[in-house]
């Protein structure tokens, strides 16, 4: 999935180049390259798609240039992620009507790669002899606010459980207290299940999406189908797949697994496994001087000099036409300075 705009990573992360076609720690591919370089290495390169919006179609065949045209799943507009799995659980099963399947985020970190292949295969097992929805957990190192939660119930087959309850971001107290109680665990946003597992829970439980999807079914795969889902995708709700199915569901699993997540999604998160200084002070494409400051981030676009004196806290990044200066504590709150400089400044800044 790589169809997002970051907006919680502005102002780096903008409409017209979004975070995960960025090159975050200067290793010369970006986020989007590194997943799609992680997954060649356990499925066939062949059966790896990429579903974007329809803005993204050229960034997205320069950065991955290997990929055949029917490798890409173009929306016209953005309906969150549950059409956007939709679209491609359609897409595979004309491929495959057996196919079990990986969904993923394009702009995740993992710093253990060869424990992430093991938990996959792991999991592409699991859902190829039970008829689940499986998700990976990650078990919390902080009390996070910015992250959904999975509390756990029993044990199942080969240390997968089963999900009790999703919870959606918490307050700061509630995240304390999950991760106190030892039962509730991160939910990394991948997920694993055979196609007929997914198709089957969307009809149940999203019937919506899958009525418009089953109008043309005949089409996937074929020259026909841009032409349906563009005309079949304003008519999807805009709801995501944890809320519209995953949370309703009854036959959902998951395996707690310590692969050196992130999921990229705020500054704090970028912070925490940024090189710090002594002052827990981090910089990135820049040089820094950091005055009796502690636990800033600092990021700039074209290897500036930032010269910091008295901040606590803070999070300093400047891209192109912008300048952010926010309290990290605050940072949930920039999606709203976001549609607060779109209402008063146009789209230019965003």
């Amino acid at each position: 999935m790589s169809g997002g705009v970051g907006s919680r990573f502005w102002p780096f992360s903008k409409e017209d180049r979004p975070k995960q076609f960025l090159d975050f720690f200067s290793t010369g591919r970006s986020l989007l390259q590194s997943t799609y370089d992680r997954f060649s290495k356990i499925v066939p390169a062949e059966n790896i798609y990429i579903v974007t919006n329809d803005i993204y179609a050229d960034m997205t065949r320069a950065q991955l240039p290997e990929l055949k045209e029917n490798q890409l799943l173009l929306e016209p507009l953005r309906r969150n992620t549950a059409p956007a799995i939709a679209f491609a659980s359609f897409r595979i099963r004309a491929v495959n009507p057996q196919a079990n399947i990986i969904v993923a985020p394009s702009d995740h970190l993992i710093m253990k790669e060869d424990q992430f292949a093991n938990d996959i295969k792991k999991g592409l097992a699991f859902v190829a002899e039970n008829p689940v929805l499986l998700t990976l957990g990650i078990k919390p190192s902080r009390p996070e606010t910015g992250y959904g939660y999975i509390q756990v119930e029993e044990k199942a087959a080969d240390g997968i459980q089963k999900v009790k309850a999703f919870t959606e971001k918490p307050s700061l107290e509630l995240a304390k207290k999950f991760v106190e109680s030892g039962e509730f665990m991160w939910n990394s946003g991948i997920f694993l299940w055979n196609v007929n597992s997914i198709i089957d829970a969307f009809n149940k439980y999203l019937p919506d999406i899958i009525q418009k999807f089953n109008e043309g079914k005949e089409l996937f795969n074929t020259p026909e189908e841009k032409k349906f889902v563009d005309a079949s995708f304003p008519f999807c709700p805009n709801i995501s797949i944890d809320y519209g199915v995953l949370e309703k569901a009854d036959n959902v699993f998951v395996n707690i697994s310590n692969f050196g997540w992130s999921d990229l999604g705020t500054w704090g998160s970028l912070h925490e496994i940024s090189q710090c200084d002594e002052n827990n002070n981090a910089n990135l494409n820049c040089k820094a001087l950091f005055i009796e400051s502690n636990d800033n981030v600092v990021a700039m676009s074209d290897d500036k000099l930032v010269v910091l004196q008295g901040l606590d806290d803070f999070i300093v990044a400047e891209s192109d036409n912008v300048l952010l200066v926010c309290k990290k504590s605050e940072e949930q709150r920039i999606k709203h300075f976001v549609t607060d400089v779109k209402f008063r400044y146009g789209d230019e800044y965003v």
